[in-house]
């Protein structure tokens, strides 16, 4: 029985690390103002007649906080790029020099910070339910042990420790959105 409650408390904590994985992504994505390689994550560039993800067909750099320079591989691509960034909808206009695809990042409006902010919180409460999801699922797992014999001082220290978890990891999700609001917030 102690094996399958140490089984059924590392299967937990392996889900819920993977709903704060989840949500580390999520944040990533979510633009706090300076630019970064990770805000063209999702463009995708017509490269030979298939799609392929931006960062396959040049290199992107951010040579200061406000602008994005993305040197393709062959130069033909300049106009293919320009047009998946346009189709990605990120708000950019992007620009070519002949030898590259320039992106100036405009500096976040005060209202725009605050949709920000709620989409992150919004990131994080999904988290945390997930998290909440895996603590219901490996309790009801202790219930179906102690049906099968597993004494109840056992079931009770089990729940004791799922629920420890549980608060460390709503913990970390709180500390992460915290971080993250004061990054979108910082002009």
């Amino acid at each position: 029985m102690k094996e399958e409650i140490n089984f059924i408390l590392d299967s937990t904590k392996e889900a819920m690390q993977n709903a704060i994985t989840h949500l580390e992504k999520k944040l990533l994505n979510i633009r706090a103002g300076k630019a970064s390689p990770a805000m063209l994550g999702g463009v995708m560039v017509e490269y030979y007649g298939s799609p392929t993800p931006l960062n396959q067909v040049g290199n992107i750099t951010t040579p200061d906080a406000r602008t994005i320079t993305i040197q393709p591989f062959e130069k033909s691509l300049i106009p293919e790029i320009e047009k998946g960034i346009q189709v990605a909808n990120l708000g950019f206009n992007p620009m070519n020099n002949g030898e590259s695809v320039i992106i100036n990042v405009p500096p976040l409006t005060e209202e725009r910070r605050r949709e920000l902010v709620k989409q992150a919180k919004s990131e994080a409460e999904d988290s945390k339910i997930g998290v909440r999801n895996d603590r219901k699922s490996a309790n009801n797992e202790i219930k179906k042990l102690e049906k099968d014999g597993l004494s109840e001082d056992m079931a009770k220290n089990a729940e004791v420790d799922i629920q420890e978890l549980t608060d460390s990891f709503i913990q970390k999700i709180d500390d992460m959105f915290s971080v993250k609001e004061k990054e979108i917030m910082t002009v």
